[in-house]
């Protein structure tokens, strides 16, 4: 059955080809939305995100958060988007961040590390995470299903990746889509900052790989977990291991891999936290 356009689904007609008989027919394909989206931090910078332009106001906190530009909502003065552009947002400080840099940079949907001259300094200035949370491996197992049954992005188009944070008891508190991996966690951390949810404890699951970026933005939410469905990348699990997150990957079918910090994963860890 066929649903409106969405602002994040658009409907387009396209050539299907068999690739056995080449036998062609047009049909109407969705498609995810792929837009910029400009953040005005005052003081600080603007930041041209490419991204799927739904959750927007979580989307500008989240990343002014986990980018270390602000340590939470108490530092917001005001957060609106613009009556004449809706694709702009704009953040007022209540004070500028220590090392306030003006900034105009465009970050793509496939990488959120633009504009970062040095990976050794990120990687120095990034926070130590807690250590409270106990996830088994069954219970990171059903965080998944649940995240996978809230896609309804990917189910219409099969392009976008989705992020969930949870709490202890395996409770999915926040979840987004987007065209890319950051933008997804950022949304979902900045919809927790919106509704007063702490993110610090919490573990996070992600569609795609494990990149620098993910963990590091994990790490200044307090995130000390986050699992995916793919690889992690050298640096991803250098960041884990410093930082005391626990990075898993390939969580299939009936087994995980862990990084880094395997404790919080361990048999009976549930019991345990």
């Amino acid at each position: 059955m066929e649903t409106e356009d969405t602002e994040s689904v658009h409907s387009v007609e396209a050539t299907r080809v068999s690739t056995t008989d080449g036998q062609s027919a047009r049909e109407l394909c969705r498609v995810i939305v792929e837009q910029s989206v400009t953040i005005t931090i005052d003081g600080v910078g603007t930041y041209t995100l490419m991204c799927t332009p739904c959750d927007t106001m979580a989307l500008a906190i989240g990343f002014a958060f986990t980018e270390g530009i602000i340590s939470g909502p108490a530092d917001i003065d005001l957060l609106n988007r613009c009556e004449d552009d809706p694709s702009s947002v704009r953040i007022k400080l209540s004070r500028l961040p220590d090392q306030a840099q003006n900034r105009n940079m465009i970050v793509s949907s496939s990488c959120g590390l633009c504009g970062s001259a040095d990976v050794d300094a990120m990687l120095e200035s990034l926070p130590m995470v807690g250590d409270s949370l106990r996830a088994s491996a069954s219970r990171i197992q059903a965080v998944f299903r649940e995240m996978k049954l809230r896609q309804t992005i990917f189910e219409q188009t099969g392009g976008a990746h989705a992020a969930a944070i949870f709490a202890s008891d395996g409770d999915i508190i926040a979840f987004a889509e987007d065209i890319g991996r950051h933008n997804a966690l950022d949304k979902a951390i900045g919809k927790c900052l919106l509704e007063n949810k702490p993110t610090a404890g919490c573990g996070a699951v992600v569609s795609g790989r494990l990149s620098l970026e993910l963990v590091a933005k994990a790490a200044r939410a307090g995130v000390e977990l986050i699992a995916a469905v793919s690889a992690p990348s050298s640096l991803a699990i250098t960041a884990a291991d410093q930082t005391g997150i626990t990075l898993c990957g390939f969580v299939r079918g009936d087994r995980l891999t862990a990084y880094s910090h395997p404790s919080r994963v361990a048999e009976g860890a549930d019991e345990r936290g």
